[in-house]
């Protein structure tokens, strides 16, 4: 049984780890579409980003790694197109076969379209955070434009190196991965706090770039800007960064008759079409704790959800994965989700601890648990989220020869 994994990231690498490791014995190949040995991208933020890391230091498998578990790694290579009736799926100029196919292609970052949009950074691959650290080296006032996790871990580290650092986004509230914009005020509060100047509600209208004709890889240009503010403001900067949100990489797979409304939709234990999984970034699971279908951007699930369809793969009992996961660190505070949550509900304090927070429904049910720089009470209430989870029933697989 040949193994196709689509994606070399995090959600791709565990699940060919996975595979072996349950005792799968067929060739797999994982595509990916960068040049570089599979890596992790939480530390392109962090780590890589402000030097205390060389970039090596992020992989995750190397190619020799790879080929120890007997796994092909396909670098460089972008899949182009899927035919799930026929089991091919176009790599460049090859097709190639498979008799399960994993999707976890991830997201790609969504560039502005404002005037000078073209020379804003942005941080989504190894190349933009070696582009950025190039650039971060001499700023000494940085301008983050979006208001997501992201912008603020990206905020977050340019106040640890002491940067003046204004954050722009068009919402007038701050977003917290699966928490949405219910932790705004407090995100706000902790920015605000570590001398971030917020500027929420303002979108931004154009970005003048000093030495407009000078350009660098990719048409990024060089030097300092002006970032023009939709109410009439603006700010004179050394470097730009947008981080105005992602989208799920799934543009390769129009016409092959998935569900790709919001990344590939999927049931509980990952399944988007007959021999066909997606995991990770990407994978809209439904959930069965709450019946809705979700999408979550972390790389505990993407773990998670690699391990489970590798079971599920190699015939063993499949459990879906655990419930949705988030976490962060912004200004040395751990931010940590678990569960789904509902814009419209309200987040009230547990009652052992009020810097954790959760969510119960109509009928009094916790459906969400947040902890707020407090990871060991966090953990204590996430045992009454689980407790309120459905307990799932194993599914039979039928193992192909």
């Amino acid at each position: 049984m040949h193994v196709v994994v689509v994606g070399a990231s995090v959600a791709g690498v565990t699940c060919a780890e996975g595979l072996r490791a349950a005792g799968h014995t067929g060739p797999i190949t994982l595509v990916g579409a960068e040049p570089h040995d599979p890596y992790a991208r939480p530390p392109l933020s962090k780590q890589v980003l402000d030097g205390s890391w060389e970039p090596a230091r992020a992989t995750l498998r190397t190619a020799a790694a790879l080929r120890e578990l007997d796994v092909t790694l396909r670098s460089g290579a972008a899949a182009t197109a899927l035919d799930p009736l026929a089991h091919r799926v176009e790599v460049g100029d090859e097709l190639l076969a498979y008799d399960v196919l994993v999707v976890a292609t991830g997201v790609e970052a969504v560039r502005p379209s404002f005037p000078g949009a073209d020379g804003v950074r942005q941080l989504r691959t190894l190349d933009d955070a070696l582009a950025l650290r190039a650039a971060w080296a001499t700023a000494r006032h940085v301008t983050v434009i979006g208001t997501g996790v992201l912008g603020s871990e990206i905020a977050s580290a340019a106040r640890r190196d002491d940067r003046e650092v204004v954050v722009v986004g068009r919402s007038g509230r701050l977003s917290a991965g699966t928490v949405g914009p219910l932790l705004s005020d407090r995100l706000l509060a902790l920015h605000r706090g570590n001398g971030v100047d917020v500027r929420a509600g303002v979108g931004v209208r154009g970005v003048a770039h000093a030495g407009a004709g000078a350009a660098t890889g990719a048409g990024v240009r060089t030097g300092a800007a002006t970032v023009f503010l939709g109410d009439g403001d603006s700010v004179a900067t050394d470097l730009v960064v947008a981080a105005t949100g992602g989208r799920p990489r799934t543009s390769w797979l129009a016409g092959s008759g998935l569900d790709v409304s919001d990344g590939v939709g999927c049931d509980e234990l990952g399944r988007a079409a007959p021999d066909v999984y997606a995991i990770g970034d990407v994978a809209r699971w439904r959930d069965p704790r709450s019946g809705r279908a979700v999408r979550v951007e972390h790389q505990t699930n993407a773990v998670e959800q690699a391990l489970s369809v590798a079971a599920t793969i190699t015939g063993s009992a499949a459990t879906p994965a655990s419930t949705p996961f988030f976490w962060s660190e912004v200004h040395g505070l751990r931010i940590q989700a678990a569960g789904t949550f509902d814009a419209a509900l309200p987040l009230s304090p547990w009652p052992d601890d009020p810097d954790v927070l959760v969510q119960r429904d109509g009928v009094g049910t916790t459906t969400g648990v947040v902890g707020w720089g407090a990871p060991r009470a966090f953990r204590r209430a996430r045992t009454e989220l689980d407790r309120s989870a459905p307990v799932p029933v194993p599914v039979p697989v039928p193992v192909r020869a």
